[in-house]
């Protein structure tokens, strides 16, 4: 990297850092239970929702549901005002499929590392920060030996997760596949029943609620879907296209004042989009 551009990196990175003490010092709302809006899943834990400061595994096969309920809580965040991470481990994230679910693309930091062994460290860095409501990390991949596949965590990398999503106040949201579990504080498992919709089940928690399981319509989990559909079209629907449901991820944005950040039990979250780091640092050069 040149002398020019180790400046130009070095400039950034102070104006973020001096934007971080702005956004501490500033007042905020509390946030503390992220509703996926299933009455049927919300009412699963005592929270009546997914708390925020604690890691949640969403633990389940390939088209049960994990995705759809991840979407509805960082959705809710979103509603709120606040910003959410998702670390893309199988990068398989549709930002228009997100959008149809309620996401605001423009609060959504999507993150694809390129080597799985980074995959629980970004998370942690993400939620330990505090900027976020809601840190998403997918742990799951695709087909092997015909079944789903996912990325194993040591019980080291668990802790880690669950003490960042404490210190940061964020939910973390651990996506898992069942040959895969992670540690997440709280093991939820999704089961796909076919037509006759899907299943949620607490199977690990410390909050209480252990062994409770909801049995709801696919219609639940998505409103548009008619009791009396077709329901195959949960698994290969037309979802909405066009631009207005992609926003640029990288259009410049002006900040504007936000509410505070949420470290070492302050709640998370900022109430606007994400800026534009790659217009500051010019093409080609990346901070270090």
């Amino acid at each position: 990297m040149s002398a020019t551009a180790e400046q130009r990196t070095g400039a950034v990175v102070e104006q973020l850092r001096e934007r971080i003490r702005q956004l501490q010092a500033a007042p905020r709302s509390y946030l503390a239970t992220l509703r996926t809006g299933v009455a049927e899943v919300d009412a699963l834990l005592p929270s009546g929702g997914f708390p925020l400061g604690q890691a949640l595994e969403l633990c389940g096969a390939a088209a049960s549901g994990r995705t759809s309920l991840a979407l509805r809580a960082v959705a809710s965040a979103h509603r709120e005002n606040r910003l959410c991470a998702w670390v893309d481990g199988p990068k398989e994230l549709y930002p228009p499929a997100a959008a149809a679910m309620g996401v605001d693309l423009s609060r959504l930091l999507i993150i694809r590392p390129k080597e799985t062994s980074q995959l629980a460290w970004t998370a942690v860095q993400l939620a330990r920060s505090g900027a976020f409501a809601c840190v998403v990390l997918d742990l799951t991949q695709g087909l092997a030996g015909g079944k789903s596949s996912g990325v194993r965590l040591s019980l080291a990398e668990g802790k880690k997760l669950a003490d960042a999503a404490f210190r940061g106040g964020s939910l973390l949201l651990l996506l898992s596949s069942p040959n895969a579990p992670a540690d997440g504080v709280t093991r939820m498992r999704t089961e796909s029943l076919g037509p006759e919709g899907l299943a949620v089940e607490v199977v690990r928690s410390r909050q209480g609620g252990l062994g409770t399981r909801a049995v709801m319509p696919w219609h639940s989990l998505y409103p548009a879907l008619e009791p009396e559909g077709d329901e195959s079209v949960l698994l290969a629907g037309e979802m909405p296209t066009g631009e207005d449901l992609v926003p640029d991820f990288h259009r410049a944005r002006s900040w504007e004042r936000r509410n505070g950040c949420g470290i070492l039990g302050q709640r998370p979250g900022r109430d606007a989009p994400m800026p534009s780091f790659r217009s500051k640092l010019g093409t080609g050069t990346s901070p270090r």
